[in-house]
């Protein structure tokens, strides 16, 4: 199996917590608004974005998941290309989730759940 730094092995893990944290909040928030307000003209763009923030905070996690696989069926070495692809997707995800936390946070605010 490929080693990584135990740092960015740490990193990678984190970013799992995150983003699955992050479909139990956006489903969680989706299930309180539709609960107390219904699917209604006025709730439909924030269910519509909380489901979206769902999917791809779900994306993400396997696509990290899926990467991690195949760095640890890497022999003998992890090649460049495949740590670089790594660090490249840690800082995608690092950049995307307080967006998307933010995104579940106005729409809680907005709904007042």
């Amino acid at each position: 199996m490929a080693k990584l730094p135990p740092d960015l092995l740490e990193t990678l893990f984190n970013l799992l917590k995150q983003l699955s944290e992050l479909v139990d909040e956006a489903t969680t928030t989706e299930y309180l608004l539709f609960e107390r307000f219904g699917e209604t003209d006025e709730t439909i763009g924030s269910l519509e974005e909380l489901k979206g923030v769902a999917l791809d905070a779900a994306s993400r996690y396997r696509q990290l998941c899926t990467l991690r696989l195949r760095i640890a069926e890497s022999q003998p070495n992890l090649s460049k290309d495949m740590l670089k692809l790594l660090e490249s997707t840690i800082v995608k995800n690092q950049l995307k989730i307080p967006a998307m936390e933010r995104s579940i946070e106005e729409i809680k605010v907005e709904w007042s759940l």
